[in-house]
């Protein structure tokens, strides 16, 4: 008695069917969006802590660069950080990303519907002694680019 036929899988399939599956694993893991994100707020710091503020200010999402201009930022970034606290750089360490939903950088900004916000601690060592500056700084992808905001809110 013949039982019923079944057709065979051509033998290629499997291989196949894991690198897609192993490659669709390593994409989460180092390029998610979390990951992404995490990379755009270093780069912006990287900037920062180069003093080139003229490439950190390009990094800022639209609202941002409505609250100062690019001289503006450019002028008060080194005024305050370099001459004010006396300081020549300064170190930084980024913690977990996290998703939010939905969140403004102030009452009258924009709604964005998804960003990481990313802490943010800056350890400065300056004429005045040494400080720390906490701040959530949030990312946000524009298109094909990740694109940095500060929270106005209160």
């Amino acid at each position: 008695m013949r039982r019923g036929f079944r057709r065979r899988k051509p033998v290629w399939v499997n291989p196949l069917l894991m690198a897609l599956l192993a490659l669709a694993l390593i994409k989460w893991l180092f390029f998610g969006p979390d990951i992404s994100a995490d990379k755009a707020v270093d780069e912006f710091y990287q900037y920062e802590q180069e003093g080139n503020f003229s490439q950190s200010w390009e990094m800022f999402h639209p609202y941002m660069k409505e609250k100062f201009s690019k001289g503006h930022y450019l002028q008060d970034r080194a005024h305050v950080f370099f001459n004010h606290f006396g300081v020549e750089t300064f170190e930084y360490m980024l913690g977990e990303p996290e998703k939010v939903e939905n969140w403004q950088p102030a009452d009258e900004g924009p709604e964005l519907e998804v960003v990481y916000k990313v802490p943010v601690t800056q350890v400065y060592e300056g004429k005045y002694g040494n400080f720390i500056l906490i701040q959530d700084v949030y990312a946000v992808k524009d298109e094909e680019e990740w694109l940095i905001l500060w929270d106005y809110n209160r």
